[in-house]
Protein backbone atom coordinates (compact mmCIF):
# COMPACT_ATOMS: atom_id res chain seq x y z
CA UNK A 1 0.00 0.00 0.00
CA UNK A 2 1.09 3.32 -0.95
CA UNK A 3 1.07 6.34 2.08
CA UNK A 4 0.88 9.99 1.57
CA UNK A 5 2.61 11.93 4.33
CA UNK A 6 1.47 16.20 3.49
CA UNK A 7 2.84 18.76 3.93
CA UNK A 8 5.19 17.83 7.19
CA UNK A 9 8.37 19.62 8.46
CA UNK A 10 11.25 17.49 7.41
CA UNK A 11 15.08 17.91 8.52
CA UNK A 12 16.24 17.23 4.85
CA UNK A 13 19.48 16.62 3.91
CA UNK A 14 23.47 15.79 5.77
CA UNK A 15 22.07 19.96 7.72
CA UNK A 16 18.58 19.12 8.70
CA UNK A 17 17.41 22.28 7.00
CA UNK A 18 13.89 22.05 7.55
CA UNK A 19 11.50 21.93 4.98
CA UNK A 20 7.61 21.79 3.64
CA UNK A 21 7.47 18.55 1.74
CA UNK A 22 5.44 15.69 1.17
CA UNK A 23 6.67 12.14 1.33
CA UNK A 24 5.28 9.04 -0.11
CA UNK A 25 5.72 5.62 0.77
CA UNK A 26 5.09 2.70 -1.68
CA UNK A 27 5.65 -0.70 0.21
CA UNK A 28 8.87 -0.86 2.39
CA UNK A 29 10.45 2.50 1.36
CA UNK A 30 10.41 6.30 0.44
CA UNK A 31 9.78 6.41 -3.23
CA UNK A 32 9.46 10.41 -3.07
CA UNK A 33 10.11 13.64 -1.76
CA UNK A 34 9.03 16.61 -3.35
CA UNK A 35 6.44 19.59 -2.77
CA UNK A 36 2.81 18.84 -3.71
CA UNK A 37 2.61 15.06 -4.91
CA UNK A 38 -0.91 14.71 -5.62
CA UNK A 39 -3.68 12.94 -3.10
CA UNK A 40 -4.12 10.59 -5.68
CA UNK A 41 -0.86 8.93 -5.44
CA UNK A 42 -1.34 6.83 -2.75
CA UNK A 43 -3.97 4.77 -0.54
CA UNK A 44 -3.86 6.42 2.68
CA UNK A 45 -2.99 9.59 3.57
CA UNK A 46 -1.40 11.37 6.31
CA UNK A 47 -1.93 14.80 7.13
CA UNK A 48 1.30 16.14 8.41
CA UNK A 49 0.45 19.48 8.71
CA UNK A 50 2.09 20.66 12.17
CA UNK A 51 3.48 17.87 12.94
CA UNK A 52 7.30 17.41 12.36
CA UNK A 53 8.67 14.08 10.62
CA UNK A 54 12.19 12.47 11.65
CA UNK A 55 13.72 9.34 10.97
CA UNK A 56 12.53 6.76 13.55
CA UNK A 57 14.71 6.74 16.67
CA UNK A 58 17.16 4.03 16.92
CA UNK A 59 17.81 2.07 20.55
CA UNK A 60 21.04 0.18 20.06
CA UNK A 61 21.29 -1.19 24.23
CA UNK A 62 18.38 -2.46 26.29
CA UNK A 63 17.22 -5.25 28.23
CA UNK A 64 13.36 -5.14 27.39
CA UNK A 65 11.85 -7.56 29.55
CA UNK A 66 12.78 -5.68 32.56
CA UNK A 67 10.30 -3.55 32.18
CA UNK A 68 8.48 -6.58 34.72
CA UNK A 69 11.47 -4.97 37.61
CA UNK A 70 11.20 -1.24 37.04
CA UNK A 71 11.39 1.11 39.89
CA UNK A 72 11.98 -2.51 42.13
CA UNK A 73 15.49 -1.45 42.84
CA UNK A 74 16.80 1.97 42.86
CA UNK A 75 19.68 3.99 43.60
CA UNK A 76 21.86 0.99 44.79
CA UNK A 77 25.33 -0.18 43.16
CA UNK A 78 25.52 -1.86 40.16
CA UNK A 79 27.38 -5.29 42.35
CA UNK A 80 24.56 -5.03 44.66
CA UNK A 81 21.59 -4.00 42.07
CA UNK A 82 22.51 -7.26 40.26
CA UNK A 83 23.18 -9.94 42.91
CA UNK A 84 20.62 -8.82 45.15
CA UNK A 85 17.57 -7.50 43.49
CA UNK A 86 17.75 -8.23 39.49
CA UNK A 87 19.48 -11.55 39.51
CA UNK A 88 16.99 -13.43 42.20
CA UNK A 89 14.25 -12.12 40.42
CA UNK A 90 14.99 -13.16 37.16
CA UNK A 91 15.60 -16.57 38.57
CA UNK A 92 11.48 -16.45 39.04
CA UNK A 93 11.23 -15.21 35.05
CA UNK A 94 8.75 -17.73 32.57
CA UNK A 95 9.07 -17.50 29.01
CA UNK A 96 5.33 -16.10 29.45
CA UNK A 97 6.59 -13.14 31.69
CA UNK A 98 9.12 -12.01 29.41
CA UNK A 99 6.42 -12.28 26.53
CA UNK A 100 4.39 -9.60 28.29
CA UNK A 101 7.26 -7.33 29.86
CA UNK A 102 8.32 -7.48 26.32
CA UNK A 103 5.25 -6.12 24.79
CA UNK A 104 5.10 -3.33 27.56
CA UNK A 105 8.26 -2.13 26.63
CA UNK A 106 7.70 -2.27 23.31
CA UNK A 107 3.87 -0.32 23.73
CA UNK A 108 6.43 2.38 25.47
CA UNK A 109 9.19 2.41 22.54
CA UNK A 110 6.39 2.85 20.27
CA UNK A 111 4.70 5.69 21.78
CA UNK A 112 7.92 7.60 22.40
CA UNK A 113 9.37 6.91 18.97
CA UNK A 114 11.72 3.92 18.69
CA UNK A 115 11.32 1.80 15.64
CA UNK A 116 14.60 -0.28 16.16
CA UNK A 117 15.96 -1.37 18.56
CA UNK A 118 19.09 -4.21 19.94
CA UNK A 119 18.04 -6.31 23.06
CA UNK A 120 20.69 -8.92 24.82
CA UNK A 121 18.17 -10.68 27.33
CA UNK A 122 17.20 -14.52 27.65
CA UNK A 123 13.98 -16.05 25.90
CA UNK A 124 14.49 -13.92 23.13
CA UNK A 125 12.58 -16.33 21.01
CA UNK A 126 10.00 -14.67 23.03
CA UNK A 127 11.23 -11.64 23.03
CA UNK A 128 10.94 -11.92 18.89
CA UNK A 129 7.51 -12.82 19.11
CA UNK A 130 6.20 -9.61 20.67
CA UNK A 131 8.31 -7.82 18.49
CA UNK A 132 7.05 -9.11 15.32
CA UNK A 133 3.58 -8.56 16.66
CA UNK A 134 4.76 -5.11 17.53
CA UNK A 135 5.89 -3.77 14.11
CA UNK A 136 9.22 -2.84 15.35
CA UNK A 137 12.34 -3.68 14.04
CA UNK A 138 14.70 -5.94 16.21
CA UNK A 139 18.18 -7.35 16.51
CA UNK A 140 18.01 -9.62 19.16
CA UNK A 141 20.72 -11.30 21.14
CA UNK A 142 20.38 -14.15 23.56
CA UNK A 143 23.18 -12.64 26.39
CA UNK A 144 25.53 -15.70 27.17
CA UNK A 145 27.65 -16.45 30.25
CA UNK A 146 29.96 -19.12 30.83
CA UNK A 147 32.08 -17.80 33.97
CA UNK A 148 34.87 -20.07 32.46
CA UNK A 149 32.87 -23.41 33.28
CA UNK A 150 33.23 -25.39 29.72
CA UNK A 151 30.11 -27.17 30.39
CA UNK A 152 28.09 -23.95 30.72
CA UNK A 153 29.28 -22.86 27.72
CA UNK A 154 28.52 -25.72 25.78
CA UNK A 155 25.02 -25.05 27.05
CA UNK A 156 25.19 -21.11 26.33
CA UNK A 157 26.16 -21.56 22.85
CA UNK A 158 23.31 -24.68 22.23
CA UNK A 159 20.79 -22.40 23.32
CA UNK A 160 22.24 -19.45 21.18
CA UNK A 161 21.97 -21.74 18.45
CA UNK A 162 18.40 -22.70 19.00
CA UNK A 163 17.10 -19.03 19.33
CA UNK A 164 19.09 -18.07 15.96
CA UNK A 165 17.24 -21.03 14.25
CA UNK A 166 14.10 -19.81 15.50
CA UNK A 167 14.28 -16.16 14.34
CA UNK A 168 16.07 -16.98 11.18
CA UNK A 169 13.03 -19.41 10.62
CA UNK A 170 10.71 -16.31 11.06
CA UNK A 171 12.09 -15.09 7.46
CA UNK A 172 11.20 -11.32 8.44
CA UNK A 173 13.40 -9.07 7.40
CA UNK A 174 12.38 -6.68 10.73
CA UNK A 175 13.41 -9.41 13.22
CA UNK A 176 17.19 -10.42 13.06
CA UNK A 177 19.63 -12.29 15.80
CA UNK A 178 23.12 -11.52 17.15
CA UNK A 179 25.05 -12.76 19.32
CA UNK A 180 25.42 -11.42 22.66
CA UNK A 181 28.09 -12.60 25.58
CA UNK A 182 27.38 -11.00 28.07
CA UNK A 183 31.05 -9.43 29.48
CA UNK A 184 34.78 -10.01 29.42
CA UNK A 185 34.44 -10.72 33.40
CA UNK A 186 31.28 -13.03 32.73
CA UNK A 187 32.71 -14.91 29.86
CA UNK A 188 35.81 -16.20 29.07
CA UNK A 189 38.53 -15.75 26.60
CA UNK A 190 38.00 -19.05 25.11
CA UNK A 191 34.28 -18.63 24.98
CA UNK A 192 34.39 -15.27 23.41
CA UNK A 193 36.49 -16.80 20.95
CA UNK A 194 34.07 -19.14 20.31
CA UNK A 195 30.96 -16.95 19.71
CA UNK A 196 33.32 -14.72 17.25
CA UNK A 197 33.88 -18.03 15.04
CA UNK A 198 30.06 -18.62 14.62
CA UNK A 199 28.99 -14.82 14.29
CA UNK A 200 31.79 -15.14 11.58
CA UNK A 201 30.43 -18.74 10.01
CA UNK A 202 27.03 -17.36 10.42
CA UNK A 203 27.52 -13.20 9.13
CA UNK A 204 25.86 -12.20 12.75
CA UNK A 205 26.56 -8.93 14.43
CA UNK A 206 27.87 -9.00 17.66
CA UNK A 207 26.98 -7.02 20.78
CA UNK A 208 28.73 -6.83 24.02
CA UNK A 209 29.17 -4.69 27.53
CA UNK A 210 32.80 -3.76 27.85
CA UNK A 211 34.20 -1.22 30.74
CA UNK A 212 31.01 -0.30 32.61
CA UNK A 213 32.53 0.06 35.31
CA UNK A 214 35.95 1.10 37.14
CA UNK A 215 35.71 -2.26 38.89
CA UNK A 216 35.02 -3.91 35.83
CA UNK A 217 38.40 -2.91 34.78
CA UNK A 218 40.07 -3.54 37.44
CA UNK A 219 39.40 -7.29 37.77
CA UNK A 220 40.13 -7.58 34.30
CA UNK A 221 43.49 -6.14 34.65
CA UNK A 222 44.31 -8.11 37.61
CA UNK A 223 43.23 -11.74 35.84
CA UNK A 224 44.88 -10.88 32.08
CA UNK A 225 47.00 -7.73 32.57
CA UNK A 226 45.18 -5.83 30.34
CA UNK A 227 41.97 -3.90 30.09
CA UNK A 228 38.66 -5.47 28.59
CA UNK A 229 39.05 -3.38 25.54
CA UNK A 230 42.80 -5.15 24.93
CA UNK A 231 41.54 -8.07 26.26
CA UNK A 232 39.05 -8.58 23.04
CA UNK A 233 41.58 -7.15 20.61
CA UNK A 234 44.21 -9.40 21.68
CA UNK A 235 41.78 -12.54 21.04
CA UNK A 236 40.68 -10.95 17.41
CA UNK A 237 37.25 -10.12 18.94
CA UNK A 238 36.63 -6.34 17.75
CA UNK A 239 35.49 -5.55 14.10
CA UNK A 240 33.20 -3.06 12.30
CA UNK A 241 30.74 -5.76 13.14
CA UNK A 242 30.82 -5.43 17.11
CA UNK A 243 28.71 -3.13 18.79
CA UNK A 244 30.25 -2.17 22.60
CA UNK A 245 27.91 -1.37 25.09
CA UNK A 246 28.95 1.44 27.87
CA UNK A 247 32.60 1.74 27.20
CA UNK A 248 32.76 3.93 30.06
CA UNK A 249 36.28 3.61 31.81
CA UNK A 250 38.23 3.67 28.71
CA UNK A 251 42.32 4.93 28.41
CA UNK A 252 43.60 6.41 25.35
CA UNK A 253 44.58 3.35 23.82
CA UNK A 254 41.34 1.57 24.03
CA UNK A 255 39.98 4.48 22.04
CA UNK A 256 42.51 3.54 19.55
CA UNK A 257 41.76 0.17 19.20
CA UNK A 258 38.02 0.99 18.80
CA UNK A 259 38.73 3.41 16.48
CA UNK A 260 41.01 1.01 14.55
CA UNK A 261 39.37 -2.07 14.31
CA UNK A 262 35.84 0.62 13.24
CA UNK A 263 33.60 -0.73 16.57
CA UNK A 264 30.82 1.06 16.90
CA UNK A 265 30.21 2.34 20.83
CA UNK A 266 26.70 2.43 22.16
CA UNK A 267 26.32 5.35 24.76
CA UNK A 268 24.46 4.78 27.36
CA UNK A 269 24.36 8.24 29.63
CA UNK A 270 20.89 7.61 31.69
CA UNK A 271 21.43 4.45 33.06
CA UNK A 272 25.16 4.99 33.49
CA UNK A 273 24.47 8.05 35.68
CA UNK A 274 21.61 6.18 37.36
CA UNK A 275 23.91 3.59 38.89
CA UNK A 276 27.05 5.90 39.18
CA UNK A 277 29.31 4.01 36.76
CA UNK A 278 30.91 6.89 35.12
CA UNK A 279 30.99 9.57 32.13
CA UNK A 280 32.25 8.03 28.97
CA UNK A 281 35.09 10.04 27.24
CA UNK A 282 32.48 10.77 24.49
CA UNK A 283 34.75 14.10 23.25
CA UNK A 284 37.86 11.65 22.97
CA UNK A 285 36.03 9.18 21.03
CA UNK A 286 34.30 11.50 18.49
CA UNK A 287 38.03 12.88 17.72
CA UNK A 288 38.81 9.74 17.31
CA UNK A 289 36.05 9.05 14.86
CA UNK A 290 34.55 5.78 16.79
CA UNK A 291 31.00 5.30 15.69
CA UNK A 292 28.68 6.62 18.56
CA UNK A 293 25.31 5.54 18.91
CA UNK A 294 22.52 6.15 22.03
CA UNK A 295 20.94 3.12 24.21
CA UNK A 296 18.99 3.35 26.89
CA UNK A 297 19.96 -0.03 28.70
CA UNK A 298 17.26 -1.40 30.37
CA UNK A 299 13.81 -0.40 31.97
CA UNK A 300 15.22 -1.56 35.30
CA UNK A 301 17.94 0.63 35.38
CA UNK A 302 17.24 3.94 33.36
CA UNK A 303 13.60 3.80 34.11
CA UNK A 304 12.27 4.50 30.62
CA UNK A 305 12.58 3.86 27.42
CA UNK A 306 12.45 7.09 25.88
CA UNK A 307 15.27 8.16 23.49
CA UNK A 308 14.67 12.04 23.40
CA UNK A 309 15.57 11.84 27.28
CA UNK A 310 18.64 9.82 26.08
CA UNK A 311 19.58 12.42 23.89
CA UNK A 312 19.24 15.48 25.96
CA UNK A 313 20.67 14.28 29.04
CA UNK A 314 23.37 12.85 26.60
CA UNK A 315 24.15 16.32 25.11
CA UNK A 316 24.03 17.74 28.76
CA UNK A 317 25.88 15.30 30.94
CA UNK A 318 29.32 15.86 28.27
CA UNK A 319 28.74 19.64 28.57
CA UNK A 320 29.45 19.53 32.17
CA UNK A 321 31.49 16.59 32.84
CA UNK A 322 33.89 18.74 30.20
CA UNK A 323 33.11 22.28 31.18
CA UNK A 324 32.66 22.95 27.79
CA UNK A 325 29.12 23.36 26.29
CA UNK A 326 30.14 23.00 22.82
CA UNK A 327 31.73 19.68 23.25
CA UNK A 328 28.57 17.68 21.97
CA UNK A 329 25.51 19.49 19.52
CA UNK A 330 22.42 18.69 19.32
CA UNK A 331 22.79 17.58 15.51
CA UNK A 332 25.45 15.28 16.73
CA UNK A 333 23.54 13.47 18.88
CA UNK A 334 20.34 13.17 16.97
CA UNK A 335 22.78 11.50 14.46
CA UNK A 336 24.03 9.33 17.04
CA UNK A 337 20.35 8.06 17.51
CA UNK A 338 19.42 7.65 14.05
CA UNK A 339 22.10 7.45 11.23
CA UNK A 340 25.06 6.38 13.00
CA UNK A 341 23.23 2.96 14.80
CA UNK A 342 21.67 2.63 11.34
CA UNK A 343 25.28 2.81 9.66
CA UNK A 344 25.97 0.19 12.16
CA UNK A 345 23.29 -2.33 11.56
CA UNK A 346 23.61 -2.41 7.72
CA UNK A 347 20.22 -0.94 7.51
CA UNK A 348 19.30 2.33 4.89
CA UNK A 349 17.32 4.23 7.43
CA UNK A 350 18.18 6.59 10.08
CA UNK A 351 18.08 9.33 7.03
CA UNK A 352 14.91 10.45 5.26
CA UNK A 353 15.52 9.90 1.67
CA UNK A 354 14.14 8.69 -1.71
CA UNK A 355 15.16 4.88 -1.72
CA UNK A 356 15.59 4.55 2.39
CA UNK A 357 13.40 2.66 4.69
CA UNK A 358 10.26 4.16 5.60
CA UNK A 359 10.95 3.63 9.54
CA UNK A 360 9.15 7.34 10.30
CA UNK A 361 7.88 9.18 13.30
CA UNK A 362 5.60 12.71 13.56
CA UNK A 363 6.15 14.64 16.12
CA UNK A 364 3.31 16.87 17.04
CA UNK A 365 4.73 20.76 17.04
CA UNK A 366 1.57 22.29 18.52
CA UNK A 367 2.86 21.61 21.96
CA UNK A 368 3.82 25.17 24.56
CA UNK A 369 7.30 23.67 25.12
CA UNK A 370 7.97 23.39 21.17
CA UNK A 371 7.03 26.70 20.70
CA UNK A 372 8.04 29.26 18.58
CA UNK A 373 9.45 26.72 16.48
CA UNK A 374 13.35 28.40 16.14
CA UNK A 375 15.10 25.34 15.51
CA UNK A 376 13.75 21.68 14.95
CA UNK A 377 16.58 19.67 15.67
CA UNK A 378 17.18 21.71 18.83
CA UNK A 379 14.12 21.20 19.53
CA UNK A 380 13.77 17.39 19.66
CA UNK A 381 17.07 17.23 21.56
CA UNK A 382 16.39 19.33 24.52
CA UNK A 383 12.32 19.94 24.39
CA UNK A 384 10.77 17.34 23.04
CA UNK A 385 9.93 14.08 25.03
CA UNK A 386 8.00 10.68 23.99
CA UNK A 387 4.87 12.05 24.72
CA UNK A 388 5.23 14.29 21.46
CA UNK A 389 4.99 11.33 19.24
CA UNK A 390 1.94 11.37 17.49
CA UNK A 391 2.32 8.76 14.52
CA UNK A 392 4.93 5.99 14.00
CA UNK A 393 5.77 3.98 10.71
CA UNK A 394 7.81 1.18 10.37
CA UNK A 395 9.06 -1.01 7.22
CA UNK A 396 6.18 1.50 5.43
CA UNK A 397 3.45 0.36 8.15
CA UNK A 398 1.59 2.28 10.66
CA UNK A 399 2.02 0.95 14.06
CA UNK A 400 0.34 4.28 15.65
CA UNK A 401 -1.75 7.13 14.32
CA UNK A 402 -2.90 10.08 16.05
CA UNK A 403 -1.28 8.41 19.19
CA UNK A 404 -3.32 5.27 18.85
CA UNK A 405 -1.26 1.78 18.80
CA UNK A 406 -2.79 -0.31 15.80
CA UNK A 407 -0.61 -3.42 16.68
CA UNK A 408 -0.68 -4.37 20.66
CA UNK A 409 -3.72 -4.21 22.08
CA UNK A 410 -2.64 -1.46 24.75
CA UNK A 411 -5.57 -2.01 27.70
CA UNK A 412 -5.22 -5.67 27.57
CA UNK A 413 -1.23 -5.28 27.91
CA UNK A 414 -1.41 -2.67 30.92
CA UNK A 415 -3.61 -5.14 32.83
CA UNK A 416 -2.13 -8.00 32.31
CA UNK A 417 1.11 -6.44 33.51
CA UNK A 418 -0.09 -5.67 36.82
CA UNK A 419 -0.91 -9.23 37.53
CA UNK A 420 2.35 -10.61 36.69
CA UNK A 421 4.20 -8.18 38.72
CA UNK A 422 2.91 -9.16 41.98
CA UNK A 423 5.46 -11.78 42.54
CA UNK A 424 8.23 -9.81 41.25
CA UNK A 425 7.59 -7.23 44.68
Amino acid sequence: MRILLKNGLVPYGSGYNSKKIDILIEGSKIVKITKDIPKNSAEKIIDAKNKLVIPGLINTHTHIPMSLFRGLADDLKLDEWLQKYIWPREAKLTKKDVYYGSLLALLEMIKSGTTTFVDMYFHEDEVAKAALKSGLRGYLAYGMIDFGNKEKAEKEIKEAKRIMKYIDSLKSERINFLFGPHAPYTCSPEFLSEIKHLADKYQKFITIHVAETKDEVKMIKKKYGKTPTHLLDSIGFLSEKVLVAHAVWLIKKDIEILAKRNVTVSHNPVSNMKLASGVMKLKELLAANVNITLGTDGPASNNTLDMFEEMKLAALLHKIATLDPSTVDAKTVFKMATENAAKFLGIRAGKIKEGYLADLVLINLNKPHLKPLTNPISHLVYSANGSDVDTVIVNGKVVMENREVLTINEEKILSKIDKIAKKFL
